[in-house]
């Protein structure tokens, strides 16, 4: 076993009512090297919880995490310095040396905390209990971002005096939840060069059990390589009949918007199996038993078999299908008696990597049956291809989670969700995601609700995690002496 992530940063922690700071009582930024034990990242997690950064107000909560980097070493990089578009890099290296990059990619902006009164614990407290952290943000994106970050900060502890064969960034972006320009995709656009980015590490799945039926409680660590691509429709009817709502039109816009939504949404979405999803069933049918796992091994040729029971469960489902999700039905109308003339009705579909989009509208358009419907994109994700999981950086991603969890097994997989790191690979970038810690489910049905928290303990082990995967991409190069010009730009300090 290599050597293990040492704790080292001293925080002074505030415990703030209702989530609101007084004026001064900001938590400290000023963090230096102390002993070994979990303490140190899981008072780090609850002051950053403690900002309220919600998606277009990241600054504040950028601005200390900035701080908190600069004053343990790392070289930073600012890539848009307001809200909506705060983004930076810290790096062990000046972006300026060019070395290839390993970018552990995070966000700052968390959701909003929905209804106070449903909190067991103010949601940006950060209050630290005997089992937990409290707080949005706990899980996603804070804590993983702070496993990211302790143990870059690990490595470049080990190897301070000597050059290693890349670089390693943290990269921490603004507004991933609400996918506007300013965050990883204004990255991408002004800085991929000067990132040089030689695969990204990016927020995805931990670990889950109760996954294989035969085998409930083997815990699984999956491995995302792609990511179903968001189109987000808007479809708009307008019909002009009498408004007075005691003679019913043959035909109204609420009517036969309802009909064409019912003509679309009625028919079922067909199972697709494409190279990846059935090698993710292939994977977990080498782990479950019996004629279970048999035909797992072999879905296509037990089709008919395996696509019934994919169906029994929505979420395994849609990593086969494209999907078609009713968000929105709106006629601007709160008058009873009056007929609206205008209707429009969004869509969230989610597109497998290989689905042609175009056709996929045509699609849409073809089952409204309704010409008179006009349909319209809001948003749409590129197109991307999936990231290989034979690249050496899976193989010591995958090495690392099972050195740190032996009980454990890694799969690949496609999420139905998006994430910033499909911005990457959309440009041909490497991109794996995971988040290395197991925790209880009930953990994972609080993100994006009512009181979201983090047990304590697995912060460390999913640090470590992250530094044996590094330690694993450094083991068997050489690691010459530390170049002198690095040497005077650290005395220097003008990068940071």
């Amino acid at each position: 076993m290599k050597p293990k992530f040492t704790a080292f940063y001293g925080l002074l922690f505030f415990l703030i009512t209702f989530g609101v700071y007084p004026q001064g009582l900001m938590p400290s930024p000023e963090l230096s090297l102390t002993e070994n034990n979990s303490t140190s990242i899981e008072s780090f997690l609850s002051d950053y919880v403690q900002f309220p950064s919600i998606s277009g107000h990241e600054k504040e909560a950028g601005e200390w995490l900035k701080r908190a980097c600069k004053a343990n070493g790392l070289y930073i990089k600012q890539m848009g310095d307001k809200d909506s578009e705060y983004n930076f890099t810290a790096s062990i290296y000046p972006l300026s040396s060019n070395l290839p990059n390993i970018v552990f990619l995070n966000h700052i902006d968390v959701v909003p905390a929905g209804d106070l009164t449903k909190w067991k614990e103010p949601p940006f407290s950060g209050k630290i209990t005997t089992n937990e952290i409290w707080g949005r943000g706990a899980f996603d994106n804070k804590g993983n971002a702070v496993m990211q970050l302790f143990s870059i900060l690990e490595i470049q502890k080990k190897y301070n005096n000597q050059q290693l064969p890349f670089n390693i960034t943290f990269l921490a972006v603004s507004c991933e939840e609400t996918q506007c320009r300013g965050g990883a995709e204004y990255v991408i656009n002004h800085y991929l060069d000067e990132l040089n980015p030689e695969l990204v590490i990016g927020e995805g799945p931990p670990a889950i059990s109760g996954a294989l039926s035969t085998r409930p409680d083997q815990v699984i660590f999956p491995i995302s390589v792609a990511h179903k691509r968001a189109l987000w429709i808007k479809l708009k009817l307008k019909i002009n009949t009498s408004a007075h709502g005691s003679v019913t039109p043959i035909r109204y816009a609420n009517k036969e918007m309802v009909k064409a939504l019912n003509n679309l949404l009625d028919q079922r979405q067909k199972a697709i199996y494409t190279d990846l999803n059935v090698k993710m069933l292939k994977e977990m049918g080498k782990l479950e038993k019996g004629l279970t796992g048999f035909a797992m091994k072999h879905p296509k040729l037990f089709k008919m078999l395996v696509t019934p029971k994919l169906r029994e469960h929505p979420e395994l489902f849609a990593l086969f299908s494209n999907t078609i999700t009713l968000t929105s039905l709106d006629s601007e109308n709160d008058v009873v008696n009056v007929i609206p003339s205008e209707v429009t009705a969004l869509l969230d579909c989610r597109l497998l990597p290989e689905a042609n989009k175009e056709e996929f509208l045509e699609e849409v358009k073809k089952r409204l049956k309704n010409d008179d419907i006009e349909v319209s994109t809001i948003y749409t994700m590129p197109e991307m291809k999936s990231s290989d999981d034979n690249n050496i950086f899976y193989k010591h991603l995958k090495d690392a989670i099972e050195e740190n969890y032996p009980k454990g097994k890694v799969i690949t997989i496609l999420l139905p969700n998006t994430s910033d790191a499909g911005l990457f690979r959309a440009k041909g970038i490497t991109s794996f995601t995971t988040v290395p810690i197991n925790i209880p489910r009930k953990y994972l049905d609080n993100i994006h609700s009512e009181n979201e928290r983090m047990p304590r303990g697995v912060l460390t082990q999913g640090a470590n995690t992250y530094v044996d995967f590094l330690e694993n991409c450094i083991e068997g190069n050489i690691v010459p002496p530390r170049p002198k010009e690095l040497d005077s730009l650290s005395a220097l300090n003008t990068n940071k």
